[in-house]
């Protein structure tokens, strides 16, 4: 697998580079801002990208813009975004985008390396992670909706997890209930909520996502 890197904190920078390449993965490139993102993006057409939002020299939006507008030559380029907080207006606009496999973690969840690991390979490999805290926060800005309201405690609990990329087997086994269970669940909530069931993990959770980012 093939990996551009974009943060421009030294020290994270080359720790993300340590742990790729100890767990066999290529770093093709490593960057501290949005230019130099948006070259590396073309130039190597990495496996998977992943990318700081706030890069220099604004430290606003340029790791986001790079990348959407990198994909644009590069189609279907999958992103795994680290953000130090949790930024609805950021994981909404690259939730909107659709123009391939995204993940968006926390910066403190690469302590946890070999789940960062894992979670960056199934972006790269079409996935989709989300954050906890990041879906807890689309959830609660969502959460004066009429559909959304209809649906049980347990049905926002599956939701949550849903949106986190879990199957109906990891979600059975947070829950402690069967996948049978799960599968009534995800099936009350597409019908609240309007949207099309589907069996494919990924496509459900883009669906959800892209209903509470609305």
């Amino acid at each position: 697998m093939r990996i551009v890197i974009a943060e421009d904190l030294v020290l994270l920078r080359e720790g993300l580079v340590k742990i790729f390449e100890a767990n066999g993965l290529e770093v093709v490139e490593a960057v501290d801002n949005g230019d130099s993102l948006m070259r590396a993006l073309t130039t190597h057409r990495p496996d998977v990208a992943i990318v700081d939002v706030r890069l220099p020299p604004t430290f606003t939006d340029e790791g986001l813009r790079a990348v959407i507008d990198a994909r644009t030559k590069v189609p279907g380029l999958p992103v795994m975004v680290l953000s130090q907080y949790v930024e609805q207006f950021y994981a909404r606009e690259l939730l909107a985008d659709r123009a391939g496999a995204v993940g968006y973690l926390l910066k403190d969840r690469v302590m946890v390396v070999d789940q960062f690991v894992s979670d960056v390979r199934k972006v790269a490999a079409g996935g989709t992670v989300m954050d906890p805290d990041v879906v807890s926060s689309l959830v609660t800005r969502r959460s004066a909706d009429p559909d959304l309201i209809t649906l049980s405690p347990r049905e926002r609990e599956v939701l949550a997890l849903m949106a986190q990329g879990r199957s109906n087997a990891a979600i059975a086994a947070r829950m402690l209930v069967t996948e049978k269970t799960v599968s009534k669940h995800s099936y009350s909530i597409f019908t609240k909520l309007r949207l099309e069931p589907s069996d494919d993990d990924n496509r459900r959770v883009l669906a959800v996502l892209a209903y509470l980012e609305g």
